[in-house]
């Protein structure tokens, strides 16, 4: 028995029960659709009867029941299933779970970033066809079909329910499983798009499912080091809007919002992961974001730890983005000027040409540096490259703040 919610036990039970029949089997997408038959059978009955002593073998005895009728009834095929339909139905769950295995399928090499996030969050997430899209942005009919395309490109791939092999495949694999995780968190704390800052859904999604590669893989420091990066991340999520909604930059937040046990718990995982052999992307950014968290005052940040985190991790995972961030931490230790040069450095990148995060930092470097026709032509320009309507209202708003004398348009003029 549990005292979870009928709900939350079901979507933590869906990807074990889902992996139980895929490696019993095969057909991943056929044992899905069991899968979510047995799920919707049990949030009707559960309620009513209570919960059985196994849920999960319960959820497998169901599923399986499905998946075999639907098998008896597939007629082109009953020669060649007949003697799966003939194996006994499991009236108990084995004791794997088999949702890491679940996670490398929908993470599979040949599916695009956007086909991998998807799946995942069907799959293994829970989440439904139209909850998916709705997060994305799209008509379920687009995303039904992009699942489906998935599944099939996975079929075709000719893949096992197993993990890859010990070594360097499986590394890579897992890298995959969690940059997965990570932009599934990312879309939940700043949406992309949308006239909410927060997809809380997603960002407590991607929190879960990290928790179970982590139970797994408890021995991973780069496991340990996204998750700490999740929950301290996560953290300030309540301080970073307004009761209207709009945005409030980090050195404006109320701290006292922050959830402290959220911290705590970070900030645990973070000593964990740093105690390893190894640095990787994910651990460096959790002791910044813990950095972060250890200021009582936006100006109690030890900047020069911060810039020196950024300046490992630009050196083991170059990427714009740090760049960027690594800049705004520069400005506050040398003045933003330094900041703005190393900004320049960005300005030939393809990935951040017109970005609206590259436009924003140089317009508050250049405010700063009391250049304000420069900082509101970049505000503005960040406001228009933005498809978040709650970050536009925010760049919108600082562009109105350093408005020159004489310069009289609005919004709606631009």
């Amino acid at each position: 028995m549990t005292d979870l919610p009928v709900e939350d036990l079901l979507r933590g039970l869906a990807p074990q029960v889902l992996g139980t029949l895929v490696r019993r089997y095969g057909q991943f997408e056929n044992c899905e659709d069991a899968v979510q038959e047995a799920v919707l059978a049990a949030a009707v009955q559960w309620p009513a009867e209570g919960v059985p002593s196994s849920p999960r073998g319960w959820l497998t005895t169901v599923a399986s029941r499905r998946l075999i009728d639907q098998i008896r009834s597939d007629h082109a095929r009953r020669e060649r299933e007949s003697a799966t339909a003939a194996e006994a139905t499991p009236e108990q769950a084995p004791d794997a779970d088999d949702t890491l295995v679940l996670l490398f399928l929908c993470c599979h090499p040949a599916l695009t970033a956007a086909s991998q996030t998807a799946l995942t969050l069907r799959a293994v997430g829970g989440l439904t066809t139209a909850e998916i899209a709705r997060a994305f942005l799209v008509p379920e009919a687009t995303m039904a079909a992009r699942i489906s395309r998935a599944k099939q490109r996975v079929r075709a791939a000719g893949s096992t329910f197993s993990l890859p092999p010990a070594g360097a495949e499986r590394e890579e694999r897992l890298r995959v499983v969690l940059h997965v995780l990570y932009l599934i968190f990312n879309e939940g704390y700043t949406a992309s798009s949308g006239s909410e800052l927060h997809r809380p859904d997603l960002a407590r999604e991607a929190i879960r499912l990290t928790r179970m590669v982590r139970a797994q893989l408890p021995g991973d420091d780069e496991v340990t080091g996204l998750l700490a990066l999740m929950l301290l991340t996560d953290a300030r999520r309540e301080a970073r809007t307004t009761a209207a909604g709009d945005l409030v930059p980090l050195d404006e937040q109320d701290r006292t919002a922050w959830d402290r046990d959220l911290i705590a718990e970070g900030t645990e995982l973070v000593k964990a992961a740093l105690a390893g052999p190894a640095l990787g992307p994910y651990q460096l950014q959790a002791a910044i974001a813990a950095t972060h968290a250890d200021a009582a005052t936006a100006g109690d940040t030890d900047w020069a730890q911060v810039h020196a985190l950024y300046l490992i991790l630009e050196r083991i995972a170059p990427n714009p983005m740090v760049t960027l961030n690594r800049a705004i931490a520069l400005a506050e230790i040398r003045g933003p000027r330094a900041g703005l040069d190393l900004l320049a450095a960005l300005d030939g990148d393809e990935r951040m040409r017109g970005h609206h995060r590259l436009l924003s930092v140089r317009a508050h470097l250049l405010e700063k540096t009391g250049d304000a026709a420069g900082a509101h032509e970049h505000y503005r320009r960040a406001a228009k490259a933005t498809a978040s309507i709650a970050e536009r209202r925010y760049l919108e708003a600082r562009a109105g703040r350093v408005r020159p004398p004489g310069d009289v348009t609005g919004p709606a003029a631009r």
